[in-house]
């Protein structure tokens, strides 16, 4: 009888708890008429409002749904480098006779740079054309002799003589070779780098003379992260900038791209061709680089619109009287934004703050207007529909 008792206590107890902090339920009130507090006439709605049965609205703030596309921007670093560039070796050994070279300067395609001591490969070349005059003459003579009805000239003595003047063009052209590689040229057009040859040093085959570059067109190489894989082109127009030339934009264009992500980095390297015949820009350049990328205009919207259950993410829509929940697809999010697919049409009303609070059919007062203290405050719109279906209150 005694542990009755105290259950019956703590219920009691459990029971008058539940009254003080959330009154008394509206069945209970419905079925015990007595038992139901009244409200003071002008008191505060707010505390009502939500209630299933209560007949009340619930405070959001609204607003028409908007188009925009959505723009993204991708920065990233990357370094300059000639479209190109030659490193130019001697191609024999010899001494330096004559430098033509000078820091920064512009050369074609085809200009002397160095000449190296060529005396021999000139006496080379004249002994070849004395021997290949000296083939060709016997082969004319033969040729003279065959047409004047002289047999006497074998098939044999003609064969070895084309034979032999063959063999000294073959003579000819590979001393005119060596004494064409005495001379050092510019492989094509460009400018000339820093050098340390002078008249009277003995090169070696393969030693370095000076490096040319062309950067009538700079090549900006970078690399972008795995998520603007999307974003590549080639043509694709990007943005370059560096802080030689602060607050100027260089228009540059993607010409290539990696056929892999690098599996430590997750980038992609990406090169860009940017026209630099004005010449401003240097080779070994840091460059900014930005990818800029717009949609199609699609449904944007603050972020505290969402409302997500566990099918997903959605939006609350006020159409035809009633408060409807829509689902929605989220795309790209930016600052306090989103953009979302959706099948709710530009300019309808949606909510945007409150959301968490609604049900189907929820009457909803627009209270974003009242707080906007900049200009004139409107008239509070109330949205005339069923019942509320919410269990929370509103405060």
């Amino acid at each position: 009888m005694r542990h009755l008792i105290t259950a019956l206590f703590a219920l009691a107890l459990l029971g008058g708890a539940y009254v003080l902090s959330f009154g008394v339920p509206g069945q209970v009130a419905q079925a015990l008429p007595f038992l139901a507090t009244p409200e003071p006439d002008g008191g505060d709605s707010r505390s009502a409002r939500g209630r299933p049965g209560a007949g009340r609205t619930t405070s959001v703030v609204l607003q028409s749904l908007e188009y925009e596309p959505y723009k993204a921007t991708i920065q990233t670093i990357g370094s300059a480098a000639s479209w190109r560039t030659a490193n130019v070796l001697a191609e024999t050994s010899g001494r330096v006779t004559e430098v033509l070279l000078t820091p920064n300067k512009r050369v074609s395609e085809g200009d002397v740079l160095v000449r190296l001591d060529d005396r021999t490969e000139k006496l080379d070349l004249e002994v070849a054309q004395a021997e290949m005059e000296q083939a060709q003459s016997v082969v004319d003579r033969n040729a003279r002799l065959r047409a004047d009805g002289n047999f006497t000239v074998t098939e044999v003595a003609i064969t070895e003589a084309n034979l032999a003047l063959t063999q000294a063009k073959g003579d000819v052209g590979r001393a005119e070779v060596a004494l064409d590689r005495r001379t050092i040229r510019a492989p094509f057009d460009g400018r000339l780098g820093l050098h340390e040859v002078e008249v009277g040093n003995l090169l070696d085959s393969g030693d370095m003379i000076v490096r040319v570059d062309d950067s009538d067109t700079l090549l900006v190489e970078f690399a972008l992260p795995e998520r603007a894989i999307s974003m590549l082109e080639l043509g694709r127009k990007v943005l370059a900038s560096t802080p030689t030339y602060a607050g100027r934009v260089f228009e540059a264009e993607i010409t290539a791209f990696d056929n892999r992500i690098d599996s430590t980095t997750r980038t992609i390297s990406v090169e860009a061709r940017i026209d630099n015949s004005d010449g401003l820009l240097w080779s070994g350049m840091t460059v900014v680089v930005r990818l800029l990328s717009e949609t199609d205009p699609m449904p944007v919207l603050p972020a505290t619109a969402l409302n997500w259950t566990r099918d997903g993410a959605g939006i609350w829509v006020v159409k035809d009287g009633k408060a409807e929940r829509r689902p929605v697809t989220v795309r790209f999010r930016q600052g306090g934004q989103v953009w979302v697919d959706t099948d709710v049409a530009e300019g309808d009303t949606v909510v945007v703050e409150g959301a968490s609070k609604l049900r189907p059919g929820a009457v909803v007062e627009d209270v974003g207007n009242q707080s906007d203290a900049e200009g004139p405050i409107r008239a509070t719109k109330s949205v005339p529909v069923a019942a509320a279906e919410t269990d929370e209150d509103p405060a």
